[in-house]
């Protein structure tokens, strides 16, 4: 899964991105496993170095625990937890030895735009894990069971009628996954609803944060003042405005640290920085490493300057 490639004599190891490959004889879109059928593949070694997924995982453990880190920050997690990451984040899994629970790998074409929408399922400031509880547990868990129950059932029902029958499971476990009642987050975000400011300040922020990291900015392109951005976003993500564009920007930045052999000048330039000077003392006051260092851990498999779950 880990690309070389020479640059100045000298190997540069990327983060690959990992496109969604259906088994042989399986339908394209979804899979359905358990861990332990994770652990046989020929492959899963490379599951434990960063990788950039093109598509979702939704992992529910059901024994033992399992470190899963999601773009640089470590989740650890224990039975009854679900772990949601989005297409685009870097992860990798930790010691899968030690786990066992049921894993869903999907594309977001395989379920129909209503359901999508419903599910938020591009919403990638959502929660990395979720920890429902009571009757909402007990359905999470049975939806992805029958789920897996119908995934191992191919040649019962013709091809077409199998596969949206697929389709609607799926739809019935990311609709719960996404509003799990009683779940108890780490996130403020998601914990009640949030207001139409925050979400259309959200919005603005992933179009514009590589041009532009003034709150005033967006206050005066959203037509709000400063302190009222500043207030919705508090209420839903528990940071405030100028804080919250800060943190997209430090993820880029890891991302592309992460992901390419991309200079600091360059990436300077991407993230809308002056100069590569101006760019590392942000990164380093913000992430409390340099780009070097912190390309350096990622590289080695490590989770820098971020705190664990």
């Amino acid at each position: 899964m880990v690309k070389n490639r020479q640059r100045s004599g000298e190997p540069v190891t990327e983060i690959p991105e990992v496109a969604f490959s259906a088994p042989a004889g399986r339908p394209a879109g979804v899979e359905v496993m358990t861990l332990a059928e994770l652990r046989e593949r020929a492959d899963a070694c490379g599951l434990s170095t960063p990788h950039r997924p093109g598509f979702h995982h939704l992992l529910a453990l059901s024994s033992g625990r399992l470190t899963h880190s999601v773009d640089f920050r470590e989740h650890h997690l224990t039975p009854g937890d679900l772990l949601w990451s989005r297409p685009g984040q870097v992860q990798h899994f930790g010691d899968l030895t030690r786990a066992e629970g049921l894993l869903v790998l999907f594309e977001a074409t395989f379920l129909d735009p209503a359901t999508a929408a419903a599910a938020r399922i591009e919403d990638w400031y959502g929660p990395a894990v979720r920890r429902p509880e009571g009757a909402a547990a007990r359905a999470l868990e049975e939806a992805m069971r029958q789920l897996h129950r119908e995934f191992g059932a191919l040649g019962g029902l013709p091809l077409e009628v199998h596969l949206e029958v697929l389709r609607h499971l799926l739809a019935v476990l990311v609709l719960r996954a996404a509003h799990p009642a009683g779940a108890v987050d780490t996130d403020r975000e998601g914990a009640c609803e949030v207001s139409e400011t925050y979400l259309r300040f959200r919005d603005a922020v992933e179009r514009e944060f590589t041009r532009s990291r003034r709150v005033a900015d967006y206050a005066r392109s959203l037509g709000y003042a400063p302190r009222t951005l500043s207030r919705a976003t508090e209420a839903a993500a528990g940071v405030g405005a100028k804080e919250f564009i800060d943190r997209r920007v430090v993820l880029e930045a890891k991302r592309l640290l992460a992901h390419g052999d991309r200079s600091a000048a360059r990436i300077a330039d991407r993230l809308g920085f002056a100069d590569a000077t101006n760019f590392s003392k942000f990164f380093q006051r913000r992430a409390g490493t340099t780009p070097i260092a912190f390309r350096a851990a990622v590289r080695g498999g490590a989770v820098a300057a971020g705190s664990p779950d």
